[in-house]
C-alpha cells in the first residue's frame, strides 16, 4: 500500500495542509511542526507526488534535455556536464533523443511540456528559426549547436569554423600540399561550419589542394570515406575528419589499405573525445570542452527561469591538441587532469 500525505499528517498530528506547507515551503510553519512533519515523512518513507506538488509550487524541479542521440562519448560528456550543475540547483534531468529530426524534437518537447521548468535542446540539423514553431513560448529554452541567426534564443555554439580552420592550417604548416576532409552530414550546422573552416584554410594557403569525401559522423562513415580517399590515384597526405568518431574509422581504413599513420597519412579529428588519447597513434584533435558546454547550458537556463539576465548567445572556444596521429606531438598517456 502506498503512503499518502494523509498518513504523514496523521503520524505528525497535523493537517494535510500543514504537511504540504512544511514539505513544499509554501507557507508559515513553526520549526517544531516542520521537524515533526519531516520526521514522520522519513519514518513512513513518503515520496511527494510530483504532479500534485507542481500544481502547488508551479515548479517541477526538472529540466528537459533533448539531444540528437543518447549514445556516444560526445553526448555522455554533455550530460556529465549538465547533471551536477542541475543537481546543485535542485533540479533533475529528463532526457530524450530526437535523432536530428524536427518532428521528433516536436514530439519530445510535447511530451515534456508541463513536466519541466525549462528545456535544453541540441539541434544541429534544425535551425532556431524553424524550431520557434514547435518550442512552447512559455517555457525557457537554451539551444545547443544550432543555427540561431536572427533569433532571440539563449544559445551556446562551438567555434566550429575557427577550430577547423586552425587545424587545417596546422596540417598545411607541416608541409602537406594535398589535404583531405571527411565531412559531416550536409544538413548539420556543426558540419557545415567545420567544412567552411576547412575551405577557408585551403583558400588562404599557397599551392595547396583540398579534396572532400562525404561522411556522417560515425566510425563506419569515416572508414568508408577514408577508404575512398586512399584509393584516389593522387591520395591526400593528410586527412582532417569533422569529428573524432570518423577519425577512428579513418585510421582503421588507412591501415587496411597499407597506409601508415602518420608516416604516410596524417589524421586529425574534432571534439577530442576521451578515447582519442588511447588510440595508437594517439589522435590529434580540436578540443571542445563539451563538459563545460553542458554545465554552462544549465547556468543559462537557470538565468532564463529566474529572469535575471537577457538572452545570451555564446561561442565556446576550441584549441588544438597535437598528438602523434598527424606527426609531432607525443604518445604520452593522458593524465587524470585531462578528464576533469
Amino acid at each position: 500500500m502506498s503512503i499518502t500525505i494523509r498518513d504523514v499528517a496523521q503520524r505528525a498530528g497535523v493537517s494535510v495542509t500543514t504537511v504540504s506547507r512544511a514539505l513544499n515551503g509554501t507557507g508559515p510553519v513553526s520549526d517544531d511542526v516542520r521537524r515533526r512533519v519531516e520526521a514522520a515523512s522519513a519514518e513512513l518513507r513518503y515520496l511527494p507526488h510530483g504532479t500534485a506538488r507542481s500544481l502547488i509550487t508551479r515548479r517541477t524541479d526538472v529540466f528537459g534535455v533533448v539531444l540528437p542521440d543518447l549514445f556516444g562519448e560526445f553526448f555522455s560528456e554533455v550530460i556529465r556536464g549538465m547533471d551536477p550543475q542541475a543537481q546543485q540547483r535542485g533540479y533533475h534531468l529528463l532526457l530524450s533523443g530526437s535523432h536530428d529530426g524536427r518532428r521528433e524534437i516536436e514530439f519530445a518537447v510535447g511530451a515534456m511540456r508541463g513536466r519541466v521548468d525549462g528545456m535544453i535542446v541540441m539541434s544541429p540539423d534544425v535551425g532556431g528559426a524553424e524550431l520557434e514553431g514547435c518550442l512552447p513560448p512559455d517555457v525557457p529554452v537554451v539551444l545547443l549547436n544550432c543555427d540561431v541567426a536572427g533569433t532571440g534564443f539563449n544559445a551556446i555554439n562551438v567555434d566550429n569554423y575557427g577550430g577547423a580552420r586552425e587545424m587545417v592550417r596546422h596540417l598545411i604548416g607541416l608541409g602537406h600540399r594535398r589535404v583531405g576532409m571527411i565531412t559531416g552530414a550536409a544538413a548539420n550546422f556543426d558540419a557545415r561550419e567545420r567544412l567552411r573552416g576547412f575551405r577557408a584554410a585551403i583558400e588562404e594557403a599557397d599551392a595547396v589542394e583540398g579534396v572532400e569525401a562525404e561522411g556522417d559522423f560515425t566510425e563506419a562513415g569515416g572508414y568508408r570515406a577514408a577508404a575512398e580517399l586512399a584509393a584516389d590515384p593522387d591520395p591526400p597526405t593528410a586527412i582532417f575528419c569533422a569529428n573524432d568518431s570518423m577519425a577512428v574509422g579513418a585510421i582503421s581504413a588507412l591501415r587496411r589499405a597499407g597506409k601508415r599513420v602518420p608516416d604516410d597519412v596524417a589524421v586529425a579529428g574534432f571534439d577530442d573525445i576521451p578515447i582519442g588519447r588511447y588510440l595508437s597513434p594517439s589522435l590529434s584533435s580540436v578540443r571542445v570542452d563539451v563538459n563545460r558546454m553542458g554545465a554552462r547550458a544549465v547556468e543559462l537556463l537557470c538565468h532564463a527561469i529566474a529572469g535575471d539576465a537577457p538572452p545570451a548567445q555564446e561561442l565556446l572556444e576550441t584549441r588544438l591538441v597535437v598528438r602523434r596521429s598527424c606527426g609531432g606531438g607525443t604518445d604520452d598517456p593522458p593524465s587524470l587532469q585531462d578528464f576533469r
